[in-house]
């Protein structure tokens, strides 16, 4: 089992930043993806950034690219989202997951305009 606690949200004007934080617990995380995701109420969780297990490789919809860079640390055992140049639209949830397979609870980043 993997356990999963993220930090970080809060409120912020549009065009600042905001940095996520997801520490994880229990069995290792190193040999997995790791990616973060994000929903709002009556809508699909939507994938928002990915890590390969080894960190180099990144992944992100068109919608955060160039705005967004996911990073982690295996010996720390956390994954990191920084999100700049927000924007309202990017008001959410905000989950970090194992390979799809273990999720935390979310926290929430709200946008103002």
């Amino acid at each position: 089992q993997v356990q999963l606690v993220e930090s970080g949200g809060g409120l912020v004007q549009a065009g600042g930043s905001l940095s996520l934080s997801c520490v994880a617990s229990g069995r290792t995380i190193n040999n997995y993806g790791m990616g973060w995701f994000r929903q709002t109420p009556g809508k699909e969780r939507e994938f928002v950034a990915a890590i390969g297990w080894s960190g180099p490789k990144t992944y992100y919809p068109d919608s955060v690219k160039g705005r967004f860079t996911i990073s982690r640390d295996n010996a720390k055992r956390t994954v990191d989202l920084q999100m700049n140049s927000l924007k309202p639209e990017d008001t959410a949830v905000y989950f970090c997951s194992v390979n799809g397979l273990y999720w935390g609870k979310g926290i929430l980043v709200t946008v103002s305009s």
